[in-house]
């Protein structure tokens, strides 16, 4: 459904329903990352994902929501077996409201599902990531990711055939390297079942973050590493024995920790859009006492510690559980495929308009200063001089995706085109490029009404829940201002111009 929004004379074309998917297949080419498994007598106890099919021949659901307006909930399945995910019934049942996750289901016949997970010893109960906050693509269709932003995480406790006791297996998930902090703990794989923490080598999960736990960790991370209890692990000893292990950035991370139960254990991470994967990792288990032998419990965990110290962040796609030690090949055979999935923030749309999905620049119209543009620069909405020379970092930090609003389908929400999950919001009336908790607040702050230009030119963006302000900059800081108050940047001189922006191309598409 598209619909005209008119003011003052001036249309601004925005798109209010589905998210449109790029040209593609449903269903992916060739074994799934557990028929990969399977074939090499590791078998998938568990696969979880938001994104895709992880067997060829699933056709069920891949998670559920519910909604804020009613309570109601809704199954989320694939647009064919071995497929992706139907993210138009989302948009559908989700229209006009908000929608979080609260389940993830297993593919497997285990039905080891993740459910929202309660209170623990270090944390208080959590909530579903908001379901609407991870726009992502993959295999040419606009899907959602999980974007966790603390206080948020899933668990199945007592999970059936998840190792135990010294037995062996592997695990992977597709995360990001954009949307990280150095928080306890972003992990996702085998935990207590009971949500405390039970002493060492009672946990075996992959751990993503710039938490450096035993050091030196070399670089600035985030980096894979082993949550074996009572430690992040880059190593038999703790800290990292590899300094060319700096840790991996990318939009799309491929992680990856297997664990014999017994003396061995191995990381390797990999970029999840190309290539393969990197060992940061392969030796003996930690040399602590605990470790070897490991004692697992068997319950899964997605998003916290096994305790549930929750003040973690970051972004899940598919991860999957194994039962057995999966060797080098099938490693590398998952991530061939997870790569052929072709995980992207590419806009879906034609860039340089306010129809969600497109990737715009946001340039100032004030006569002094139209060479400047938004930009996001240490978590904060500045403006800056942009050029065909700058960097590719000043670029990309210029550069939005256009998402519908958070608050009012009506209005635009801006999306970082390098941070997935990180939207433009207001607080304290300055601009912050922050990650999207969920919040009624965060909605309502990061949600802007496009306007006729006050200036007569370009576009003005009215915040959703201060009607009277608008995103201005002010002294190179973008703020929503009035015409006229008490704070300096609600100064009326050249108010008019500055709250006047004009839409123009990416500079990153």
């Amino acid at each position: 459904m598209r619909k005209a929004l008119l003011f003052a004379g001036a249309t601004v074309a925005l798109i209010a329903g589905t998210l449109v998917g790029l040209p593609g297949t449903s269903q992916a080419a060739g074994p799934l990352p557990c028929d990969i498994y399977g074939a090499a007598n590791t078998p998938c106890v568990a696969a979880h994902s938001t994104t895709r099919a992880l067997l060829a021949a699933y056709g069920g659901n891949l998670y559920q929501v519910r909604r804020a307006s009613d309570g109601a909930t809704q199954n989320i399945g694939l647009l064919a077996a071995g497929g992706y995910a139907n993210a138009a019934a989302q948009d559908s049942f989700c229209a006009n409201t908000s929608c979080v996750i609260t389940i993830i289901y297993d593919q497997t016949s285990r039905h080891n599902d993740l459910f929202i997970e309660p209170a623990g010893t270090a944390g208080p109960a959590n909530s579903g990531v908001p379901a609407d906050a991870l726009p992502v693509t993959a295999g040419g269709h606009t899907v959602y990711g999980a974007s966790f932003s603390g206080l948020m995480g899933y668990r199945h406790t007592a999970a059936s055939g998840v190792a135990v006791n010294g037995q062996p297996e592997g695990m992977y998930m597709v995360t990001s390297g954009t949307h990280v902090n150095n928080r306890c703990c972003f992990d996702y794989g085998n935990v207590e079942v009971q949500i405390a923490d039970t002493g060492n080598g009672h946990m075996d999960a992959i751990n993503f973050g710039t938490e450096c736990w035993f050091a030196p960790c070399y670089g600035a991370g985030p980096w894979v590493q082993a949550d074996l209890e009572n430690g992040l692990f880059q190593s038999s000893a703790g800290p990292s024995q590899n300094s060319s292990n700096t840790g991996n950035s990318a939009p799309f991370v491929t992680a990856l920790l297997k664990n014999n139960g017994q003396n061995f254990f191995a990381l390797k991470d990999g970029n999840a859009q190309s290539g393969g994967l990197t060992t940061r990792y392969s030796g003996p288990e930690p040399t602590r006492g605990g470790y070897s032998p490991m004692h697992q419990e068997g319950s899964i965990v997605l998003g916290t510690g096994g305790d549930n110290s929750n003040g973690s962040i970051g972004s899940f796609f598919e991860g999957v559980m194994t039962a057995g030690l999966p060797t080098d090949a099938a490693d590398n055979s998952v991530q061939a495929n997870v790569v052929s999935v072709g995980y992207g923030a590419a806009s879906p749309v034609a860039g340089g308009t306010l129809n969600p999905g497109s990737t715009i620049s946001l340039r100032a119209t004030t006569a002094c200063c139209t060479t400047n543009y938004i930009r996001h620069q240490n978590n904060n909405a500045v403006t800056s001089v942009i050029t065909s020379s700058s960097s590719a970092v000043d670029k990309n930090d210029a550069s939005w995706i256009v998402r519908r609003g958070l608050a009012n389908n009506s209005c635009v929400s801006f999306e970082s085109r390098n941070f997935p999950g990180d939207f433009l919001r207001h607080s304290n009336f300055q601009l912050y490029r922050q990650p999207m908790d969920g919040t009624a607040l965060f909605r309502a702050d990061a949600t802007f009404c496009p306007q006729a230009g006050r200036s007569g030119q370009g576009t003005s963006f009215a915040s959703y829940n201060y009607p009277t302000r608008f995103i201005r900059h002010y002294n190179n800081t973008v703020y929503i201002a009035s015409n006229g108050g008490s704070n300096a940047f609600d100064s009326s001189t050249s108010w008019a111009a500055d709250v006047s922006w004009a839409v123009s191309s990416p500079w990153t598409p």
